[in-house]
């Protein structure tokens, strides 16, 4: 008798181009947007934000902002603050002592967009190396179908979300049926990193994009573990931090 009978599946999605070739139906949909959205996100949510509504226009962004007393509009287009917004897409803008009990309206180039993209899952939470551990409790402790979305860039396959992706698969594929070559290719990156994340990350196209912005601080940030052990979870449009 196999010993993958009455696991639940795991998959990864490399790019939002390939998400309808799977199926998130009752499946727990894990968003991965490293550089820089879900770590935004976790880190808002752990500093003390009501809420993160995730938005796929910047007009939409600006709009809620209107509406919502005690919003902070934030995002990016390309990497930079886009233009009519308050605020960029760095988990270091959003100190507690800034963010605390505010609702932060977000988009972004890619992750928010994939969030939108998402039907019929069971749930849809955020992943990041930031929250990385509770994330992988939560999936062991649900017993439901995975799939590990990564946002990429524009479509194009990125390295940061595949290596979290692999770094999710080396943590938790003894609880799951692994039957699916692009997790078995991200844990291969996973196992290259030997977990020096940062530095195996500044070979990828995305590195030298945002250093070139001069967000290298970001990018050391975004590939720390567990500074903000929660899970962010969507409930209706509004992603909360799980209690």
């Amino acid at each position: 008798m196999s010993s993958n009978i009455h696991k639940p599946s795991l998959e990864v999605c490399l790019s939002p181009a390939l998400l309808h070739l799977f199926n998130t139906k009752d499946t727990i949909t894990v968003i991965i947007d490293i550089f820089r959205a879900t770590s935004t996100i976790v880190a808002a949510l752990d500093n003390g934000a009501k809420s993160v509504i995730p938005v796929a226009s910047v007009a939409e962004c600006i709009s809620l902002g209107n509406e919502i007393d005690g919003s902070i509009t934030a995002g990016e287009r390309d990497g930079k603050v886009a233009d009519g917004l308050q605020y960029g897409n760095s988990p270091t803008e959003y100190p507690i002592a800034f963010v605390s009990g505010k609702t932060l309206v977000l988009t972004t180039t890619n992750g928010t967009r994939l969030l939108h993209m998402v039907n019929g899952a069971a749930e849809i939470i955020i992943g990041s190396f930031l929250n990385i551990d509770a994330v992988c409790n939560y999936l062991i402790g649900q017993n439901k179908n995975v799939l590990l979305a990564c946002a990429s860039w524009k479509d194009r396959f990125n390295l940061e979300d595949t290596l979290f992706a692999g770094a999710v698969v080396a943590k938790v594929k003894d609880y799951f049926t692994v039957n699916c070559d692009s997790a078995v290719a991200s844990l291969s990156f996973h196992n290259d990193s030997k977990g020096d994340y940062f530095n195996y990350l500044k070979q990828g196209a995305h590195y030298k994009r945002l250093s070139g912005f001069g967000l290298e601080s970001d990018m050391i940030y975004c590939t720390t573990t567990n500074i903000h052990p929660i899970v962010p979870i969507l409930r209706g449009k509004e992603l909360v931090a799980l209690k």
